[in-house]
């Protein structure tokens, strides 16, 4: 009578093990299908500044899932700031549309550079950070994938951080005869949430977010008032101790306190002698 009960006690921990795998699956899944991570400048984005900086300093601010546009001249440096908060991997990608190939004296090479609040240039993980644009093409559009803002780091580590983040735009290779050639640029920012993954034992005291906005300061009487560089995201920097990562903890325990008792339930069973029937 003792075989039955065990096996009843095996096909429960067994369920109760594929059902918590199961969770952690789909969990993984809904990260990865966030529809965040497919989305450009040319998703419909709502519209954004109609302008660009020219300078650290005079980077004109945009916030994420907003498409930027700017009329300049080819040669000329522009820049954008977007916030980047932690556990978010920035995606930044900007559209080039050249002058009439009849007016151009060759090809042109562009690049878009990211740089965080310290001025820090940021790798990108992968994209088109550069490109050449053939004498006869329209446009060229670029692209730089970041590596994943992390919430705090070593002094002397470059790992992106809670912040501003600098994209600078401009061409690096030219006929000379092309220079002040009118251009037109559309550019973006999106991010997929890496989550609690990537979490670490650590956070800012504050977000980098250096310097003053000249194009955002307004005259008061004698005085003037700017507002930071980089607005804060729309919903806020993260704070609080919630991340997901608490979810594989508890289902962790869990299924080890589960693995325990199917253990100890094995152990019991094989530990006791078989019982001789009479007689024998």
């Amino acid at each position: 009578m003792r075989t039955p009960r065990r096996n009843r006690l095996g096909r429960a921990c067994a369920g109760v093990l594929l059902a918590g795998a199961t969770l952690f699956t789909s969990a993984g899944a809904a990260v990865a299908d966030d529809p965040s991570a497919s989305a450009s400048p040319e998703d419909g984005e709502a519209a954004g500044p109609t302008e660009a900086g020219t300078t650290f300093r005079t980077a004109t601010a945009i916030q994420q899932e907003v498409t930027a546009t700017a009329d300049a001249s080819t040669g000329d440096y522009l820049y954008w700031v977007f916030p980047a908060d932690a556990g978010q991997r920035p995606t930044v990608r900007a559209k080039v549309s050249l002058p009439e190939s009849a007016t151009r004296h060759g090809a042109a090479t562009w690049q878009v550079d990211v740089y965080d609040g310290l001025r820090r240039r940021q790798a990108c993980v992968y994209g088109h950070q550069t490109r050449k644009a053939a004498p006869d093409a329209g446009t060229v559009e670029l692209s730089c994938v970041l590596r994943t803002v992390r919430a705090w780091s070593e002094p002397w580590a470059s790992d992106p951080l809670p912040g501003s983040y600098y994209v600078r735009l401009t061409v690096v290779g030219l006929a000379e005869e092309d220079l002040g050639l009118p251009v037109h640029v559309e550019t973006g920012v999106t991010s997929v949430a890496q989550g609690g993954a990537h979490d670490v034992g650590g956070a800012l005291a504050e977000p980098l977010v250096p310097g003053v906005s000249l194009t955002s300061a307004r005259q008061d009487g004698d005085s003037t008032q700017a507002a930071p560089l980089g607005s804060e995201p729309e919903d806020g920097w993260s704070s609080g101790w919630w991340t997901d990562r608490w979810l594989w903890t508890v289902g962790g325990g869990v299924l080890a306190a589960l693995a325990a008792v199917f253990g100890y339930g094995l152990t019991r069973g094989a530990g006791r002698p078989s019982r001789v029937p009479p007689g024998v």
